[in-house]
């Protein structure tokens, strides 16, 4: 079986400070937890990025540009840049950043879809800023953008225009048909990263047999034109990867998908949760890709040719 490359979400774009007191807000806290979190293991570190003064997602390339050369400086692990941004930002704010840095990767979703994170306010006691009830409770009524013209404008100017590669985001059956109908207009190019998403209400349910139904898609769509990744919302984070681990596919842990490190405990790092997910699967006898090792399997262009 092939190695498994673990990546890691920093801090996303869902979870709120007053959610938990170690997600990663400023700068600092974004790369020294990127850092660490590529020594316990991860050989792709996906980053988001955060006003520092109230935590509120933000898609400004200055606020980046303080973190990702920090980042590059001190490990050699592939930085991943959103495409996605955070909710409410134009397709042109989330593009700012990965232009200006030209990273080696970047996310990409996969289709349009309504994107419902509103429960998640009930379940805090006080918010720590006035901006988090708001921005929550408002994705009862949101849809998150990702039309056709989307994906192709974005891999024309990303990928055509900086030799960036993807991290597809699927969040049900229908993104793997958008991705193939892409690889069948050579839009895109295998090896296709294929990140299959479960637990988003308004994406597919984190059911195990939704997990094989994917995966088996992917193998009739794809067959060996991409590489399998799997990511899973809140308490099924680890269940699922380890399930994607077993069934010789790659893994993505980070407090942008889940809080927490087991039943009732809050993941304290980044790092935690990496450091987790690689004993599990090393006690299943799997071996843990390195950076240069997933740039070889994911064609990547190396972070020598990245602007930050």
């Amino acid at each position: 079986m092939a190695k498994v490359i673990i990546s890691v979400a920093v801090t996303g774009a869902i979870h709120t400070p007053s959610m938990s007191d170690y997600l990663p807000i400023t700068p600092a806290e974004i790369a020294e937890q990127s850092i660490a979190a590529a020594e316990a293991g991860a050989a792709i570190i996906h980053l988001h990025a955060r006003d520092p003064n109230d935590g509120r997602p933000t898609p400004d390339p200055a606020v980046f540009m303080q973190f990702l050369p920090v980042i590059k400086q001190s490990t050699d692990a592939v930085i991943n840049i959103t495409t996605g941004g955070g909710l409410g930002m134009t397709v042109d704010e989330r593009l700012a950043a990965p232009l200006q840095a030209s990273p080696e990767m970047c996310s990409l979703n996969m289709g349009s879809m309504n994107f419902n994170i509103s429960g998640s306010a009930a379940r805090v006691p006080k918010f720590k800023y006035e901006w988090e009830r708001p921005y929550l409770e408002g994705t009862t009524d949101f849809i998150f953008r990702n039309t056709f013209k989307d994906i192709e404008q974005i891999v024309e100017k990303l990928g055509k225009g900086h030799g960036t590669k993807f991290e597809f985001e699927c969040y049900d059956v229908g993104h793997l048909y958008n991705l193939a109908h892409m690889l069948d207009r050579k839009i895109v190019e295998p090896p296709l990263f294929t990140q299959t998403i479960f637990g988003i209400l308004g994406g597919l349910g984190a059911e195990h047999r939704n997990l094989l139904f994917m995966r088996e898609t992917a193998d009739r769509l794809f067959g060996k034109d991409y590489v399998w990744s799997v990511l899973a919302a809140g308490r099924n984070q680890m269940p699922f990867t380890t399930m994607a681990g077993i069934l010789g596919g790659n893994v993505r842990v980070g407090l942008e998908d889940s809080l927490w490190l087991g039943k009732g405990v809050q993941a304290k790092s980044n790092a935690e949760q990496v450091a987790k997910i690689r004993r599990i699967l090393e006690d299943l006898s799997l071996e843990i890709a390195t950076p240069a090792e997933a740039r070889q399997m994911l064609a990547l262009k190396g972070g020598d040719r990245v602007k930050f």
